[in-house]
């Protein structure tokens, strides 16, 4: 399906996704912080499936993901987000191809992290998310001029109960991680897009340090380039 064109007056949004579910969760979130944008996804599966095989992205992966930020681009984005952090790291590798912004979907939530505390816990279900998020907290710990404290973990099991179909267990499984990573950090960042609901649904009395998920944060930013760039186009 080709992607709707935007109104000249309205900017065009893309995402990039290697999870379906996610598209609706942040359609949701773009019309509550971004009304007015014009919207369109790509999904493709198929690139977590090999980063998770791979143990880390290949270099035909990333050059997969700028394609997929091409054809964005292509159908008339003036913004990417990328929403898996799995493939964070091609984004980096790209920012300098592409002629429009492209966001990795757990920066705005690393400088978040970062702002808040000196001790960052990072919590994820994938090997191949762990590293890269964590290895983006301490970045940008240094280049704010704040160098952190990394505890990376892994909740065994979650990922492997969600893809069998037991949600139920994979949000138990990373909400107990959650508790336990909570009595060693300042703050807690969860890697995956996937694992925000967890976190919505924690009890206060189980939030005894800040718990930050990605999709509202991302799109928070997203919003605030978006404005940026109306205000611009405007005084032009």
């Amino acid at each position: 399906m080709a992607p709707p064109q935007a109104r000249p007056d309205h900017p065009t949004l893309a995402f990039v996704h290697t999870v379906l579910t996610l598209a609706p969760t942040f359609s949701q979130l773009a019309q509550e912080l971004a009304p007015g944008t014009e919207l369109f996804h790509i999904a493709d599966e198929s690139l977590l499936t090999v980063t998770r095989r791979a143990g880390s992205l290949t270099p035909l992966t990333k050059r997969r993901v700028l394609g997929h930020v091409m054809s964005a681009v292509d159908g008339g984005a003036d913004l990417v987000l990328v929403t898996c952090s799995s493939i964070g790291p091609a984004v980096d590798m790209i920012q300098g191809f592409v002629p429009v912004p492209v966001l990795r979907v757990d920066e705005p939530m690393a400088d978040e992290a970062v702002r808040l505390g000196r001790s960052i816990g990072v919590l994820a279900t994938l090997s191949s998310t762990l590293e890269p998020t964590a290895e983006l907290v301490d970045r940008q710990g240094q280049a704010a001029g704040k160098p952190v404290r990394v505890v990376a973990r892994l909740c065994d099991g979650a990922f492997e109960a969600l893809a069998a179909g037991d949600r139920a267990l994979h949000d138990e499984l990373v909400r107990e991680g959650i508790r336990q990573l909570c009595r060693d950090v300042d703050v807690v960042v969860l890697a995956q897009a996937s694992m925000a609901r967890v976190a919505d649904a924690l009890p206060d009395q189980e939030r005894t340090v800040p718990v930050l998920a990605s999709p509202r944060l991302a799109m928070t930013r997203v919003a605030d380039l978006l404005a940026r760039r109306a205000l611009a186009a405007y005084e032009a």
